[in-house]
């Protein structure tokens, strides 16, 4: 069987890297033929990765490092099992695949930046006998603002469809009265081990991962590092108020650092996600764009209490999360589904 992965997986975003090649390997290690659907679009995703803060400017003196980092990406988009190349806007002109998978990320996503209702994302023109969803998302598009055609109709000639959060198992019952399989993230479903060495700090730290925290977060998170003595360490973006910029960390530095920090402050899905899979205490704040998909994935393992607001970190950071038998029962769940989906 031939399977073709179509996701966000050429993005400067360590999210949608692991994401979309835990997918495919997962995949690979059913005994599938699996690839990345190598598409090119006008966007680049690059000429984006030099602003990663929007809207927050960039400083002259980060863009190097910047760029850095999108070369180290690019490196590892070359590692990947991927299909021939074929342009986002013909998707008909891509290698036949058995089935396609859509999915994961935020690929349904009407407000997405520059994605957005793109058709190949909603099974249209795809070269593929059999079309189905894992861990699609709705991103930021509430389930309030619902679903009108053309995309209902696209979406009922998949042929299996599942979720990763409640926004989007809402927006399909609401729109096509579908009670869609929720299933995990391919981060924690599939949890892939860095590889290469560490060379980050030798000495304990507490990770920073996100970016454009509000002011009370960010104080309430340095009072409790400078209590504890940790410095911080921002990976991936600038923050300021942390102690060490670390702004060209590549894809498996990122997955180091999540293993070995003492503790991580977010305001990101995959800081989340990657906690999670490390064992690592977390405490993260919602912002506009990211609140469907963080308060989505903490209801669905009933953490809510993770979330902070006003800057109260209170024991967060000092308490791993136990979601153990609630992840086990959403990873036997997404087994099945894939099975029967497959």
């Amino acid at each position: 069987m031939k399977i073709g992965v179509l996701t966000f997986h050429r993005c400067i975003n360590y999210g949608s890297y692991w994401q979309a090649r835990g997918l495919v390997e997962g995949l690979r290690n059913r005994d599938r033929d699996a690839v990345l659907l190598d598409y090119r679009s006008p966007v680049a995703e690059t000429r984006v990765a030099l602003r990663p803060t929007l809207p927050t400017p960039v400083p002259r003196a980060d863009r190097a490092a910047y760029k850095r980092k999108a070369r180290l990406f690019e490196t590892e988009f070359a590692r990947l099992p991927l299909s021939e190349t074929f342009r986002l806007d013909q998707p008909e002109a891509m290698e036949p695949v058995d089935v396609a998978v859509v999915g994961s990320d935020e690929v349904w996503n009407l407000r997405h930046p520059w994605y957005a209702g793109l058709g190949a994302f909603w099974g249209q023109g795809l070269n593929a006998r059999r079309v189905v969803s894992y861990a699609a998302s709705f991103g930021n598009y509430s389930c309030w603002d619902g679903l009108g055609e053309p995309f209902t109709h696209y979406l009922k000639g998949f042929d299996a469809i599942s979720v990763r959060d409640e926004n989007s198992w809402w927006m399909l019952k609401n729109a096509l009265g579908l009670e869609t399989d929720l299933v995990l993230d391919p981060c924690l479903q599939f949890p892939l081990p860095p590889e290469g060495e560490w060379t980050g700090p030798r000495t304990p730290f507490a990770l920073v991962y996100g970016h454009n925290f509000s002011p009370e977060y960010a104080q309430g998170v340095r009072r409790w590092a400078d209590r504890r003595g940790l410095p911080l360490l921002s990976l991936g973006y600038r923050n300021d108020w942390a102690d060490h910029q670390w702004l060209d960390a590549g894809p498996h530095d990122f997955a180091h650092a999540m293993a070995r920090a003492s503790a991580v402050a977010t305001n990101f899905f995959h800081g989340c996600v990657f906690a999670l899979r490390s064992g690592r205490p977390f405490a993260a704040e919602t912002t506009p764009y990211r609140s469907i998909k963080v308060r989505g994935l903490m209801e669905a393992l009933g953490g809510l209490d993770r979330l902070v607001a006003d800057g109260e970190i209170g024991d967060l950071l000092d308490t791993p999360p136990d979601f153990g038998a609630r992840l086990t029962e959403l990873r036997n769940a997404s087994d099945a589904y894939l099975e029967r989906a497959l």
